[in-house]
């Protein structure tokens, strides 16, 4: 399975939780590839902790695409992430494998025999591992661009496909993600010129709601009464604007809370920082578990 990650803009926490549901599956069991396909700024060294390492360095995807690297280079987090929590595998996990990005490689402009290259790299790897991230960059990316182009070559058209579109619990979030899949110039239209069933493309699509607040708890502590009733009303504020903009809770597959660690840190998070060091919410570990769980389960995707 190809699993794609955009969003509307930066900031959302798309890659910090896409590298998170990775890890998640490969703690399932499952053998996971994680593919750094945002060009313009590609983190996902630093999330999985691999940016001291010399593996982690040189080229990356960027320059496979453009057929300047025979093979497209790829990194076993398990044994290579500096973070000691992850070196220790557990016997019951699957693979976990990053393909890096190119530091500072930026975006470039895509045709169709980048994107028969592309088609190699999804076909080896729909081979190989049981689900792939491939973490795009944000808004109508070239990124975006390649993913349709490609997913649209009849050599995938038996590849399962889902498409999560991150996006923050904040009107301006809202708005922006519902014209980035359902615009003028959104991924729907776009995918129909390439060559996808729109119906189809949309029905692949399923939301994640990131950084979510608690309304039980404010800035510094509990909120004041003044502050909880406005909380509350915020949230059905949003919740009314996110249905009528085609982001309601039927096609959304997953909500992870705001927490300290994915905010500053920006890193996996492992079982023990929720329930031993007790650095990250027991509720986020949850969360990311049942989206993890939610990736592959039909009722989520009832219309495929």
């Amino acid at each position: 399975m190809l699993v794609f990650a955009t969003s509307d803009k930066g900031g959302t926490g798309r890659s910090v939780t896409c590298a998170n549901l990775a890890y998640r599956r490969a703690l399932l069991g499952g053998d996971v590839s994680y593919v750094d396909f945002d060009f313009g700024s590609p983190t996902a060294r630093a999330v999985f902790e691999l940016d001291g390492d010399g593996r982690a360095a040189g080229p990356g995807v960027h320059t496979y695409l453009q057929h300047r690297a025979s093979e497209a280079r790829q990194i076993d987090v398990w044994a290579h992430s500096r973070r000691r929590e992850l070196r220790l595998r557990p016997a019951t996990s699957g693979r976990l494998e990053l393909f890096p990005g190119d530091p500072g490689g930026g975006e470039f402009p895509t045709d169709d025999t980048t994107a028969a290259r592309c088609a190699e790299l999804f076909l080896r790897l729909e081979e190989e591992f049981d689900i792939t991230f491939v973490d795009l960059s944000a808004g109508r990316s070239y990124a975006v661009d390649l993913a349709l182009r490609t997913t649209a070559r009849p050599e995938l058209a038996e590849t399962p496909v889902r498409w999560l579109v991150f996006h923050r619990w904040t009107r301006q979030h809202i708005i922006a993600t519902a014209d980035l899949v359902h615009g003028d110039r959104g991924i729907l239209a776009a995918g129909a010129l390439m060559g996808h069933d729109q119906r189809r493309l949309g029905e692949r699509i399923r939301y994640v709601r990131a950084a979510v607040p608690r309304l039980d708890t404010a800035a510094g502590g509990e909120p004041r009464p003044a502050q909880a009733e406005w909380l509350v009303a915020c949230d059905r504020e949003l919740s009314d604007l996110a249905a009528g903009h085609r982001l309601g809770r039927t096609s959304v597959l997953g909500t992870v809370p705001l927490d300290p660690v994915l905010q500053w840190r920006e890193q996996l998070i492992t079982d023990a920082d929720a329930l031993i060091s007790r650095v990250a919410n027991r509720e986020t570990v949850d969360a990311l578990r049942d989206l993890a769980h939610a990736l592959t389960d039909p009722a989520c995707w009832e219309s495929l």
